[in-house]
């Protein structure tokens, strides 16, 4: 209840435009301790469960051995993850590319779905929760990866939930 409880606050500060990325170049060593704030931290490990729970939990441990092995004793970017978790899913899924757009983009996006008969929709858009208009800058070329699980009502309780990613402003 607390770790969702951080969430909630951190996408909160997270849905405003005065936000910032989870990663960015930068200049000077008063930008470096602006980045490691509580918003960097507590979205850094959403997204961490995020691909943990889409790759799924063996292949996502898998990737940090990979990880962990292949930057033993070594300084390390945040490519070097994303790298290690690529090499464990054979190319299957460039998570490299998936996870940049979370990590590079301030905010997160709202998923908008709709079913018309049989047909389900789904769409992305950068969410605002307040516009600041000191702050505003045009985001909407703003594009994420985003994971999206379902489950269906064909399921056997087996294997229940299947897996799309939205890497377009729509889908089907």
């Amino acid at each position: 209840e607390d770790f969702l409880n951080l969430i909630f606050k951190a996408m909160m500060k997270d849905s405003l435009n005065s936000s910032h990325p989870v990663s960015s170049a930068v200049q000077s060593s008063e930008q470096i301790e602006e980045m490691f704030d509580a918003l960097s931290y507590i979205k850094g490990a959403s997204l961490l469960l995020m691909l943990k729970h889409y790759l799924t939990k063996d292949v996502f441990r898998a990737g940090i051995e990979v990880y962990l092995h292949n930057h033993n004793y070594r300084t390390a970017q945040s490519d070097d993850l994303w790298d290690s978790m690529n090499e464990i899913t054979n190319g299957t899924l460039d998570v490299k590319k998936m996870m940049k757009t979370w990590i590079v983009h301030k905010g997160f996006p709202l998923v908008t779905v709709v079913q018309k008969g049989k047909i389900i929709s789904v769409q992305q858009e950068k969410f605002l929760y307040r516009v600041e208009p000191e702050n505003w800058t045009s985001d909407a070329s703003y594009l994420w990866h985003i994971p999206l699980t379902y489950i269906t009502n064909r399921c056997n309780f087996t294997h229940c939930t299947n897996a799309y990613l939205l890497d377009q402003k729509s889908g089907m």
